[in-house]
């Protein structure tokens, strides 16, 4: 029910008490119908402040959406909101510079902020008692920011985000392929023509004035809205939000942006060359609709008809044939435009014109077919599921309000946004393909890995870089900034906490059926949903039985996906979407998972499908070719993506060619191409049994009427399975560089660690070792990432982990970093290490780490998965609920001493493997005379020796 208060209306008594704040509106929840509750306000200073009150668990999420993204900058000043989004990390007049990620983490939070090409925001989570402390970081950069801007953070941001840029775009497979898109769809000098990153030649010619006024001019509380929801008092929040934004003052007027949508009177051929790639791409661009235009909906339901599910087109005429690894469509929307792509990433050894052609006969076909029933209602459902598992979590709930009242001007849009797919007809979607995309012209891209390869079409389009703009301009002459003044309180001094709140660890039962199976659960009713995950042990790890045909356990997984017994796949997939449900089987390190998600009203035919899924796989002959081959084409893929490079060799160099854990779970080229479709039969009729298998269950349904449900699985036939017992990894020796040889890439991947003595442990030394290494490299101001991001600004992000399950896991330290700068980042890397492993952590970072874990329980529990996760770790290593209460008793207790004799254990430099994976021409020499042997090595991790592959390590 939505009750539009006027001022007029509004008593005296609530002017009284809030004499800054109007009530502008009122959300509340009266049945059973899909809503968010709250209230809205607005500031003297024109702030939007939305409250959304649910105490189900003791957090609060702050959200301040900025009505600023790329949009609203202009030609040759790209970039800038997304680097403002950098910036406002880096300290306000009373916060100190990385200290706002130090504050909201000892506070047990997790924070972020994001960008695009509408609006810019920041939020974070945490334990409710931490509410006045958000809203006094947020008011602090809203209002007190410009002051604290210097040159020397503005160099060091600039450098980051290029390190951003060239670790998700420059050095990533694919990576430009929006850039071109944007560059070719839109008109030169069209907000849209440039990625919200921006191009650095821009970010290069622009000093920290510039930024400043772009600030003053959108980053007013005029145009921003402040979301709070979670367990807080609105009266409560009013009078903080009042005392901590109340006296900054409003900035410009911020007027709606509309601009017309692009028209291509032709289309436009456009390619570039990847050397990341192994699979060529097309992808066709169609100019459509903005977000929450009419039209979306229909559109959207047309990208799932054409590109979504194995029934799709793109699905039978690509993947299903064999032609291609891949191929979808979607239809992202932002504020003033739409984009309706289709691509395909075919298998090599075909031409991109052919491809082009068969796209083109897909819509054909379609125009031909049109819409079924069917199409409608697995799409209806298909939305209805993902908008309610949105609310799943406080932070959900508060950013659907924040894009809804900063998007559509209207918070409560919920209703409007499930009704317009809800309602779609037939008609409507056959109306958007012809009048959207049907013989029109768009944006046909080739992404080609070599010169070699001939794209689609010649290149008819060559993207602008100079020239007349006719899009509007801003006047930013004339603004000034003032520090807001009125205040009658200390700004510097830190909001006093409110109480500590309680955290309830979740309530859970627990059952053992007679054929084996471990079975813990918990009820949940904020969401109707329910999540059955049953994991099978072993995984990969079985697959050191037959080594020579490692990625068994992955093929044999990907085939439980497809058709079974009574369904084809297609038929089994569809039946799931019909009712909006989910069920996915994914063989990981040492374990097979399989997931069901649905609504509850769907709970009954979700399990009978999941049943069929279990029980019955058909293993057909033609499933098993087609993945086959996707998982030796993918294997092959990841030997251009330096990333993935890393990993492989990394995990090679760690454990060792008689280890299987040294060969990733998706197999090699060797033993994947061993593998039969007898061996998949064997591996599921030999390993796949209830005995050694747990079963956790999450949702809205209680235990008596869940385990009612579950006669499928307390029947299923136990087999006695015996899990491998895997061998130590090999010894690391004295620390060592292995380079391998990226040509020209812009970034290096650096891997540095080895194998510990350390199996998983709830409250022994692996638990411990993570409390040791959190100042290190296990939080955003640790000191590894400080040290190379923040002081530095040569990598994106650096950190440095401890990771280990039924078997003892490596401690790696990882970044990307630019490639000019790696054998700095090796010295650094190797320094932090060496004088934390010296001298240990202080005082203070002690302090930091048990403030900051051990306020961490109240984010843990909220959603189905994080509980999941919960129930799964209890299930798995037997642990009592009280392990908890000894963690919290641990971070509480642990004296410096011990950790940093632990640190003084488990991280001996001497004995780490180095890996470099980078250009070796620019960095081979500079890392030779750091004093470390260097090994080269292929990308597969084969030694290199007088020009020659050796692949006995």
């Amino acid at each position: 029910m939505k009750k539009s208060l006027l001022l007029m209306l509004i008593s005296l008594a609530s002017w009284s008490v809030f004499a800054q704040t109007k009530l502008i509106e009122e959300v509340t929840k009266t049945g059973d119908e899909i809503v968010i509750p709250y209230k809205k306000y607005q500031l003297d200073n024109g702030l939007t402040l939305i409250i959304h009150e649910d105490h189900s668990d003791p957090l609060v999420h702050v959200d301040v959406t900025y009505h600023v993204g790329s949009a609203r900058e202009e030609l040759q000043k790209s970039g800038f909101a997304h680097f403002f989004e950098h910036m406002m990390f880096q300290g306000s007049e009373n916060v100190a510079d990385e200290e706002h990620f130090k504050i909201v983490t000892e506070s047990g939070g997790r924070l972020n902020g994001s960008t695009n090409r509408d609006r810019t925001n920041y939020y974070e989570t945490v334990p409710s008692n931490q509410l006045a402390t958000m809203l006094w970081l947020e008011a602090d950069r809203m209002g007190f920011f410009l002051d604290s801007v210097t040159q020397k953070k503005f160099e060091v941001q600039r450098a980051t985000v290029k390190n951003e840029k060239g670790q998700n775009y420059d050095n990533r497979p694919y990576g430009r392929w929006s850039e071109v898109t944007a560059g070719a769809l839109y008109p030169y000098g069209h907000p849209y023509s440039w990625l919200t990153i921006g191009k650095l030649e821009d970010l290069d010619r622009v000093d920290v004035n510039d930024l400043k006024k772009f600030f003053m001019r959108w980053y007013g509380p005029n145009n921003a809205t402040l979301t709070v929801g979670g367990d807080v008092e609105p009266d409560q929040v009013i009078a903080m939000v009042e005392k901590y934004f109340g006296v900054i003052p409003a900035g410009p007027a911020v007027d709606p942006m509309k601009l017309e949508p692009p028209v291509l009177k032709s289309d436009r051929y456009v390619s570039y060359v990847d050397s990341n790639i192994r699979f060529p791409a097309i992808m066709f661009t169609f100019p459509t609709v903005p977000a929450f235009h009419p039209d979306e909906a229909p559109l959207d339901c047309l990208a799932e008809i054409l590109g979504t599910g194995k029934s799709s087109y793109f699905y039978k005429k690509f993947v299903l044939t064999q032609k291609a690894i891949q191929a979808s469509t979607f239809h992202p929307a932002s504020e003033l435009s739409g984009e309706f792509t289709m691509f395909v990433l075919p298998f090599p050894g075909q031409t991109l014109s052919a491809f082009e052609q068969e796209m083109r006969a897909i819509l054909d076909e379609f125009a031909k077919n049109g819409v079924s029933d069917d199409d409608i209602t697995k799409f209806k459902a298909s939305r209805e599921s993902d908008l309610i598992n949105g609310l799943a979590s406080v932070s959900g709930k508060v950013s659907q309000l924040a894009n809804y009242q900063t998007i559509y001007g209207d918070a409560n849009a919920i209703k409007y946004d499930l009704d317009r797919y809800l309602n779609i007809t037939k008609e409507d979607v056959m109306r958007v393909f012809n009048q959207y995309i049907y013989n029109k012209k768009g944006v046909i891209q080739s992404v080609i890995p070599d010169a070699d390869t001939a794209p689609a079409q010649p290149d008819n389009y060559v993207i602008p870089t100079s020239g007349e703009s006719t899009f509007p301009t801003t006047d930013y002459s004339g603004l000034s900034y003032s520090r807001p003044q009125g205040d009658k309180f200390d700004r510097s001094k830190r909001p006093e906490l409110g109480p500590n709140p309680t955290i309830k660890v979740p309530d859970f039962w627990e059952e053992e059926f007679e054929n084996g199976i471990k079975v813990i659960g918990t009820q949940t009713d904020e969401i109707p949903v329910v999540e059955v995950q049953l994991t099978i042990n072993g995984g990969h790890k079985m697959d050191a039985y037959d080594p020579k045909k490692s990625g068994l356990a992955s093929l044999t997984a990907g085939l439980m996906n497809e058709a079974t017994q009574n369904y084809t796949s297609e038929q089994i997939q569809e039946e799931l979407r019909k009712i909006g449900s989910d069920i996915s089987v994914y063989a990981g390190t040492s374990q097979t998972t399989i997931s069901a998600s649905t609504l509850v009203k769907n709970l009954d035919r979700t399990l009978e499908l999941m049943d069929e899924v279990l029980k019955r796989p058909a293993f057909n002959q033609e499933d098993f070719d087609r993945l086959k081959n996707q998982q030796l084409e993918g294997i092959k893929a990841g030997q251009k993506n330096p990333g993935a490079i890393a990993n492989l060799v990394f995990d090679r160099l760690l454990y060792g060619d008689e280890h299987i854990y040294s060969v990733p779970n998706s197999g090699i080229e060797e033993t994947v191409a061993a593998i039969t479709l007898e061996d998949v039969k064997n591996f599921y009729n030999n390993y796949y049994s209830p005995s050694i298998s747990e079963l956790a269950i999450i949702g809205d349904i209680d235990r008596q009427t869940v385990l009612g449900k579950m006669e499928f699985l307390k029947n299923w036939e136990a087999k006695e399975v015996k899990i491998p017992e895997l061998p130590k990894a090999k010894p690391s020796g004295k620390t060592t560089i292995y380079m391998v040889d990226k040509v020209d890439a812009p970034q290096s991947e650096i891997r540095i660690g080895y194998v510990t003595d350390m199996p998983y442990d709830a409250t022994g030394d692996y638990f411990k070792t993570y409390l040791m290494n959190f100042p290190l490299g296990g939080a955003f101001n640790s000191r590894i990432n400080l040290n190379l991001r923040e002081d530095k600004g040569w990598t994106y992000g650096a950190r440095g982990y401890f990771s280990s399950d039924d078997d003892p896991g490596p401690y790696t330290a990882s970044a990307g970093v630019k490639a000019n700068t790696t054998d700095s980042a090796v010295v650094e890397f190797m320094k932090e290490i060496s004088n934390y492993r010296t001298n240990g952590m202080t005082e203070s970072e002690l302090a930091f780490m048990r403030s900051a874990i051990g306020q961490r329980d109240a984010l843990d529990y909220e959603t189905p998965g994080q509980k999941a996760r919960f129930l799964r770790r209890i299930n798995h290593y037997n642990l009592d609920k009280t392990f908890v209460d000894e963690q919290n008793q641990i971070i509480r207790t642990i004296s410096r001493k011990e950790l940093n004799t632990l640190a003084d254990k488990y991280l001996k430099d001497e004995n780490f493997y180095i890996l470099v994976v980078g250009d070796a021409a620019t960095n081979r020499a500079k890392l030779a005379k750091l004093g470390y042997d260097i090994i080269d090595l292929n990308e597969k991790g084969d030694v290199i020796e007088d020009g020659k592959i050796d692949t006995q390590k």
